[in-house]
């Protein structure tokens, strides 16, 4: 109880005080926020586009792909597979046969809006199938393109980032001049940033024949995967692969996320350094200022611990305060903050997350460093001799 008394007392004569010191406490609390500002900001990129690729999918739908390729991209299958693939066991059966989506990616060169510089762009052919495999597509203005036209549907993201993407306007690829007739969204998913037309007018736009980069495949239940996969890859008639969709798109995210990760936490270690040297400065001029004060409080019989224990209470303190002001700033500013990055030769339209987990993150970080640069300063405090103290004063 004494040692609870005797520091909080010595942390609010600390605090009181802070008027007189003002300035090289902002410097220390304006230190501690650029830390947490840009590590929160780093890191926000990894959620966001994490969290795209992982919001494309359904747990119920399997992608196949051809054996050895890693991408839709890379993919080459047949009509041939498609038969094969819908008579499996565990393939859910509609109205109009089985439930496979076959479907054909190709990428075109688009200018990004505000800038001369091109980007892949994907464009995908889909059948109607691919509207009931891939249920959180949606128009959000516009039609539908109509099957043996040269017209298309496009994300809004992509509409929102590349230029002759917008609802009536056209653009030429593949020997053709295409049409936006319509825009729609895929709630956040990869989807948004893509462009949609008819499946077999973009395979004679860019002469791929009966040929497609792979089957998306409705199950008849989730728990049917398994018994679907082992019976696709002991079939001797076909060479594929097969993933669940929503795990496919999740793995398109690890590497760069991990990246990402990575580079943000070495700006942490780098930056941090500079945060604990002004955390350090600030609590020497502090303890230098308080000094008669705390002498005296050490001969009126107050112990050394409740002491050191105040002055790195004081440092979490300032460290506290520029890591809640650092997070505010990186949600106030990147928040939803739309950037694209490649991904699989395409790219990828996504919007920056600043989730409370990384805030908290941030948090815990300033704080970690307030303790590493409060430590020497604090045991300086409670070494130093009173008599001493109050002698150079």
């Amino acid at each position: 109880m004494r040692f609870l008394r005797e520091t909080t007392a010595i942390l609010l004569i600390g605090l009181r005080s802070l008027p007189r010191r003002l300035d090289v406490v902002l410097v220390a609390v304006a230190g501690f926020a650029g830390v947490v500002l840009v590590l929160v900001a780093v890191l926000s990129i990894g959620k966001g586009f994490e969290r795209t690729l992982t919001a494309t999918g359904v747990p119920d739908v399997a992608l196949v792909l051809r054996k050895g390729t890693g991408a839709e991209l890379s993919s080459n299958l047949t009509l041939d597979d498609t038969q094969v693939i819908g008579g499996e066991p565990g393939v859910a059966v509609g109205l109009h046969g089985p439930e496979v989506s076959p479907e054909l990616l190709v990428v075109i060169n688009r200018r990004k809006l505000g800038s001369r510089g091109e980007s892949n762009v994907p464009f995908r052919g889909v059948g109607a199938e691919a509207f009931r495999l891939h249920p959180h597509v949606h128009l959000v203005a516009g039609r539908l393109f109509h099957p043996g036209l040269n017209e298309v549907i496009v994300g809004r993201s992509a509409s929102r980032t590349f230029a002759g993407l917008g609802l009536g306007d056209h653009f030429k690829s593949g020997h053709l001049v295409w049409h936006v007739v319509g825009l729609f969204s895929d709630d956040g998913g990869v989807h948004g940033s893509e462009i949609w037309t008819d499946l077999p007018t973009l395979e004679g736009a860019y002469q791929r024949g009966d040929n497609y980069s792979a089957l998306y495949v409705r199950l008849k239940k989730r728990s049917d995967y398994a018994r679907f996969r082992a019976a696709v890859e002991k079939d001797p008639r076909v060479d594929v692969r097969v993933e669940p969709e929503m795990r496919y798109f999740a793995k398109q995210a690890e590497g760069l996320s991990q990246f990402i990760d990575g580079a943000g936490y070495i700006l942490l270690v780098l930056m941090g350094l500079g945060a604990i040297f002004a955390a350090l400065n600030t609590m020497y001029a502090v303890v230098a200022d308080r000094s008669r004060e705390i002498a005296t409080l050490r001969i009126l019989g107050y112990a050394r611990f409740p002491v050191s224990v105040a002055v790195l209470l004081e440092s979490l303190v300032f460290a506290a305060a520029g890591g809640v002001v650092g997070a505010l700033i990186a949600y106030i500013g990147f928040n939803g903050y739309q950037a694209s990055t490649m991904a699989n030769f395409s790219q990828i339209v996504f919007h920056f997350r600043v989730t409370p987990g990384l805030m908290a993150t941030g948090i815990a970080d300033a704080l970690i460093l307030g303790l590493l640069g409060g430590l020497t300063p604090a045991l300086r405090a409670a070494r130093r001799p009173p008599a001493e103290a109050v002698r150079t004063l």
